[in-house]
């Protein structure tokens, strides 16, 4: 007798809700709970390399700030190094984590990290890709969490043999993915959701 296969339904998605900072960030929105909300500081102690403040707003479609975001950031540490990667335990930076998360002012909707300026990391064929940070971004009204890369519009060479920005068809859309030197380690980068400067958002 042949059994049929039992396949599982896709469990239905839905947005992160009103209640996504009492599960990620509960400090933040009033409960003081662990000494302090996962992702708060990315650096345990002196880091190497340039620090840098890393701040933006993201924009729904009329322009507007979402003042209840989410935003999550991964990166390497200045050498280029992934401090949870494998192979790369014990080589790098031990005072810096490689992720952050951090709300969205509840008035003005400015997310802000207090990191270091990535170094390049290898692609898999080996060329370098240009030193970059991945952002994942939630909200309501978002079903699924957003993923992005914030690159330096300072870096030009760098960037300019990115193999992800060389990919890219509309090359007139790099520009929403860069992020813009305001002074000397102090970097904005806005995210807008729709409109003309929509940021390019990456399926992962």
């Amino acid at each position: 007798m042949t059994r049929q296969p039992r396949y599982l339904k896709e469990t239905p998605s839905q947005t992160a809700g009103p209640y996504v900072h009492i599960g990620c960030t509960p400090n933040f929105a009033g409960i003081e709970i662990y000494g302090g909300d996962l992702g708060a500081s990315m650096k345990t102690g002196p880091v190497q390399g340039q620090e840098i403040t890393l701040r933006g707003i993201v924009y729904d479609g009329t322009g507007t700030p979402l003042r209840d975001v989410l935003v999550e950031i991964w990166q390497p540490d200045a050498a280029g190094l992934f401090p949870s990667a494998h192979e790369t335990r014990g080589q790098a930076d031990p005072n810096f984590r490689g992720w952050g998360r951090s709300p969205g002012d509840m008035t003005t909707g400015e997310f802000r990290f207090e990191t270091v300026k990535p170094g390049a990391v290898p692609f898999p064929d080996g060329r370098m890709q240009a030193p970059h940070i991945t952002a994942w971004v939630v909200a309501r009204g978002i079903n699924i969490g957003l993923h992005t890369r914030i690159y330096f519009e300072d870096e030009t060479a760098a960037n300019a043999t990115d193999p992800i920005l060389t990919r890219i068809e509309h090359q007139n859309r790099i520009a929403t993915l860069l992020a813009r030197k305001v002074s000397e380690g102090d970097y904005r980068f806005d995210i807008h959701l729709q409109g003309p400067d929509e940021t390019i958002f990456f399926d992962m």
